[in-house]
């Protein structure tokens, strides 16, 4: 726990702006050390009065070091550049109409800490009678650019190979297109259009990954059969080449009615078949249902299963993140994250576990919507 003072609990003065930092808010009679942010308070001649624990373990100072010393000394934060902040800035001088810092990127003793400030003044353009500072560390920001960061290199590597396919075949046909008899024509023409499909599909994935991490991932509810959805999606494996003895469909009825973005369900079904083919074996079981009487709504229930090598224990916990593969064998590692997106922006669940058969079997639940609440 941090040291405090005594009487140094926060009081709430105004409310604060959006940019000064969730600490600022604290409200009457709150302790700091419950707060998940670090806070720390000066008073009106800059002395540290407040320094609670996730201060302390953010800046790794010790509270005893901090309280009652001068706030530049208690809190010596420097700029990218290396100058001293609090000089810096100011707080007790300057400008009278100032109310504070934005957080920012600062450096204290080597690490780098997210800092933002309030100035509590006795009036409108009266002197600082508090100065409160939100710390918080910088491992979630740094996780967050890291997660961009790969997935910058992961669309970089996937649109090249495409790419390169489609400008090599093109540029050859527009070279030297009488050479070539209509079959190979057909040949390269046929290539050029898969790639540029799969270029399509990795650009739709984007766009999802974008609405779904800032949650403006669109539901257009219509009327949805579920078992007809199935079919076509079973029905398209097997005009794509595969056995219709390998697929099991198994309807459990009757089934309440469903409003759900067909566009999205198609999206979540396609991608669940595609995975128990391309990385399943044996018979791939599609059953459809209500949802079970454990679920806390009515609605429809689709379980997928194969009968492969399943998911190693280990990893069913990171099956739904991004960029996990259950093998090598192609895929961004984005279509299960994005699977999980569309369901939860259905009120739906989706879990993943292992097959009767020993495959992987994924189930998802999606509620019933009445046309009234159509998104």
């Amino acid at each position: 726990m941090g040291v405090r003072t005594s009487g140094s609990t926060v009081t709430k003065d105004n409310g604060p702006s959006a940019a000064e930092g969730p600490s600022a808010a604290a409200g009457p009679g709150l302790d700091p050390d419950d707060l998940p942010d670090g806070l720390v308070v000066a008073d009106e001649t800059g002395r540290v009065v407040t320094f609670n624990a996730a201060a302390a373990r953010i800046t790794g100072i010790d509270p005893r070091r901090a309280l009652g010393h001068p706030l530049e000394r208690a809190l010596p934060l420097q700029d990218l550049e290396g100058r001293a902040w609090w000089q810096l800035t100011s707080p007790y001088g300057g400008l009278a109409i100032r109310r504070g810092q934005p957080e920012r990127n600062l450096l204290l003793g080597g690490r780098e800490v997210l800092v933002s400030a309030r100035y509590v003044r006795s009036g409108p353009t009266g002197p600082v009678q508090r100065l409160v500072i939100g710390l918080r560390g910088t491992e979630a920001r740094r996780r967050t650019e890291l997660s961009h960061a790969e997935l910058i290199a992961t669309v970089a590597h996937e649109l090249r190979s495409p790419l390169t396919s489609v400008k090599g075949f093109t540029a050859t046909l527009l070279q030297k297109w009488e050479r070539f008899t209509d079959d190979q024509k057909r040949l390269m023409l046929e290539t050029v259009d898969a790639d540029a499909n799969r270029v399509t599909r990795l650009i739709a994935e984007l766009l999802d990954i974008s609405r779904i991490d800032s949650g403006r991932l669109e539901v257009r509810r219509q009327r949805v059969d579920m078992i007809a959805a199935v079919r076509r999606h079973v029905q398209a494996q097997t005009t794509a080449g595969q056995q219709p003895d390998r697929f099991l469909i198994r309807m459990l009825e009757p089934l309440p009615d469903l409003w759900a973005d067909p566009d999205k369900v198609d999206q979540v079904l396609g991608n669940l078949l595609e995975n128990a083919v391309r990385h399943g074996e044996g018979t791939v079981t599609i059953e459809v249902g209500p949802a079970s009487e454990a679920t806390s709504t009515e609605g429809t229930t689709v379980t997928v299963s194969d009968e492969g090598p399943g998911i190693p224990e280990e990893s069913m916990s990171r099956v739904f993140t991004r960029f996990w593969r259950g093998s090598k064998r192609g895929g961004t590692g984005l279509g299960l994250y994005i699977v999980k997106g569309i369901v939860e922006a259905h009120g739906g669940t989706i879990t993943v576990g292992r097959a009767p058969a020993g495959g992987a079997q994924f189930r998802f639940s999606l509620p019933v919507a009445a046309p009234a609440f159509m998104g």
